[in-house]
């Protein structure tokens, strides 16, 4: 029983996992910020905004020592939600282990590690495909070797469904990173034959449940049941202990809504029984989020009533104490042998494209799950299918968990990211670790910083394994922005598909239809402009990678008759604006989900009015709390639309009329 956390500092972090230790939380499951994420050290330009926001920053080895502090390592399991840079991230952990005299091959934990659905969903990836799967590789060969209690890899489809998947998109996807990530492992020959068993025996799964009860139960089943056809048929593993399909859960995000947010409650129950009632699909670790993370940062409270949700299944309910009482269900049975079939015949195909890492580089993968997506948001605004609160069921009472929005979420306060950016230019200052080690002795015995990464540097463009040039950098005191920096210089990055262009309409346009009284709103002002088509940009400013809402954005103003320009991720501030200049774009549309708006739409604002475009309405769309919601509005923007603002048409429409007002054109007399 875990909840997913970490914020602001180590020290605070280490502060919050204690005390829910203390409340009967039976592991960690740590947060890192998205500077720790994607490689960056907190003073680093794109990391402004984001430092502490999203989790927890750990920039070198003296952060993960404050993290885990009186946290005995050895006991403890610990789960990191770490892809792109994991190696670097279990290597100061272990090295913290090593300084509270661990002994390594008794830690247990987890480590993300799947970077697969980074290209496709949450966007932190760093290094391209290849690299990204000798990383990989290294870390399972070097756990399996060293740390054998570990699971070096946890596939997650959680963020796949997040982005749109279906149930068959979700198996067939995160099946296909697993093959390519095991037969990756066999290739590199850094596992005996007789041992990779082993290897797959360390592979684990981050599954998402969705709010379609008996969806989701069989889809947890039909997992179970291809991953003991593959591991057998593939691999050979004859072992039924290796071929386990072990997996652990987090129920839906997607689903949880910003309006009626005390609904989010119920959603989030009936997930978890999803994947609890049925002993032959049931999890063996739950995470559960928060009822309020549709408004912000969810706090200490909140994360507590979403463990106690947990225990009262546990420790009150009698659901654990019988057999599978869906066994013989001929419901049940024919639902799941329909979706191993069409997984299969899926997973065949991205096998046909050259597996998973080609699909990935093809665009295939993506441009599926923003299509999905699409039509999953087009049912929504059609109201074929019914979200309570939402799109039925709208009136209701006032909420009394609500009445004061700014105390009804957590707040990262600004001047944390200050103080760390501080600490880690005085952690570069002073650093000795490797004198410490070495009594002043020889350098080559225990490297100096520069050293230890040109070692790593010299590692990276051979071909052996990574991870012990990876531990001599954390001991050596390099920062995370350091070892990714080495790596970038030999890896190259990766700027992943957007799967935009080539997704289909998904939303019908004929006579009469939302759309089509929009996509005439659009070809009339356009029009009056005399600019031939309205041209918009889609940004996405700073480290926030989850992509999902500026991508259908893009998709429906396509579809509306906008010329759209969208870049993709991590884009800065005065990137941003000089593509908006370039492009003679009418509107610049932000997206951002990580809290960092408060920081980065004020700095485009500025850098508009100073480039001389003020008057190029600027709309920001995210999870934004409604306090901000009125001081960007104050500051200039024009509009702000949050989750509750479902109707992607709708949404198109008024960017429209805000182009209108900054041109100074009457409005139209057509409802969008």
């Amino acid at each position: 029983m875990r909840t997913y956390a970490g914020h602001s500092t180590a020290e605070a972090s280490n502060e919050l996992y204690r005390r829910n230790l203390a409340k009967g939380q039976t592991g960690l499951s740590v947060a890192f910020d998205l500077p720790t994420q994607t490689g960056y050290d907190p003073d680093h330009i794109l990391a402004r905004g984001e430092v502490g926001r999203v989790g927890v920053p750990v920039s070198h080895l003296g952060d993960m020592r404050r993290l885990f502090q009186d946290i005995p390592l050895e006991q403890m399991n610990t789960s990191m939600t770490i892809n792109a840079t994991a190696m670097w991230l279990l290597a100061l952990y272990q090295v913290v282990a090593e300084e509270q005299g661990a002994d390594i091959t008794k830690l247990q934990g987890t480590t993300q590690n799947d970077i697969v659905k980074e290209y496709l969903s949450r966007g932190t990836h760093v290094f391209p495909p290849g690299p990204s799967l000798r990383l990989t590789t290294d870390m399972i060969a070097y756990t399996v070797n060293n740390i054998p209690k570990w699971n070096p890899i946890n596939i997650c489809s959680y963020h796949l469904q997040e982005a749109g998947a279906t149930p068959v998109q979700e198996i067939s996807y995160a099946m296909s990173t697993a093959i390519a990530v095991l037969d990756a492992v066999r290739d590199s020959g850094q596992v005996p034959a007789d041992r990779f068993g082993e290897v797959v025996g360390r592979i684990s799964f981050f599954v998402n449940a969705g709010v379609r009860f008996i969806e989701e139960m069989c889809k947890m089943r039909a997992f179970g049941r291809i991953w003991g056809k593959v591991t057998r048929e593939r691999y050979g593993i004859e072992d039924p202990k290796q071929r386990r399909f072990r997996y652990g859960v987090q129920v839906n995000s997607l689903g949880l809504t910003e309006a009626q947010p005390e609904n989010n409650v119920q959603r989030i129950v009936l997930e978890m029984l999803a994947v609890t009632l049925s002993k032959d699909a049931r999890a063996r670790a739950v995470q559960l989020p928060a009822w309020n993370e549709a408004l912000g940062l969810p706090r200490p409270w909140d994360q507590q009533w979403s463990l106690r949700i947990q225990q009262v299944l546990a420790h009150e309910s009698d659901l654990l104490e019988y057999e599978d009482i869906f066994a013989g269900s001929h419901v049940i049975e024919a639902k799941v042998d329909a979706l191993v079939a069409e997984c299969l015949a899926e997973i065949g195909r991205i096998e046909e494209m050259g597996g998973a890492m080609a699909a990935v580089e093809s665009g295939y993968l993506k441009s599926q799950l923003v299509s999905s997506h699409a039509e999953r948001r087009a049912r929504i605004e059609a109201g074929e299918e019914k979200i309570v609160g939402v799109n039925c069921f709208e009136s209701t009472e006032e909420n009394p968990l609500t009445a004061d929005l700014d105390t009804a979420i957590m707040t990262v306060d600004p001047a944390v990211e200050a103080g760390v950016v501080a600490a880690v230019g005085k952690w570069r200052a002073e650093r000795q670790e490797s004198t410490d080690r070495q009594g002043n002795g020889d350098p080559f015995v225990f490297p100096t910083v520069l050293q230890a990464l040109e070692r790593l540097k010299e590692a990276a463009a051979g071909d052996e394994n990574l991870m012990e040039a990876t531990l001599e950098c954390a001991r050596a005191g390099v920062t995370t922005g350091e070892w990714a920096g080495a790596l970038r210089e030999v890896f190259g990055e990766y700027r992943a598909p957007t799967g935009v262009a080539g997704a289909p309409v998904a939303v019908p346009a004929e006579a009469g239809t939302p759309l089509a009284v929009v996509r005439e709103k659009v070809a009339r002002t356009a029009e009056e402009l005399g600019s031939g088509r309205l041209r918009l940009l889609v940004g996405k400013p700073g480290l926030d990678g989850h992509s999902n809402g500026a991508e259908q954005i893009a998709v429906r103003a396509r579809d509306a008759g906008f010329e759209v320009v969208y870049q993709g991720i991590r884009l800065t501030p005065e990137q941003i604006v000089s593509a908006a200049l370039a492009e003679d774009v009418h509107c610049v549309g932000l997206s951002i989900l990580s809290g960092s708006h408060t920081e980065l739409v004020p700095d485009v604002l500025t850098r508009l009015r100073e480039s001389g475009a003020a008057d190029i309405p600027v709309i920001v769309g995210g999870i934004i709390p409604n306090g901000d919601a009125v001081d960007l509005r104050r500051a200039g923007v024009a509009a702000v639309f949050t989750p509750k603002d479902f109707g992607i048409t709708e949404i198109i429409g008024r960017i429209v009329d805000e182009i209108r007002k900054a041109n100074k054109l009457d409005p139209l007399e057509v409802p969008a």
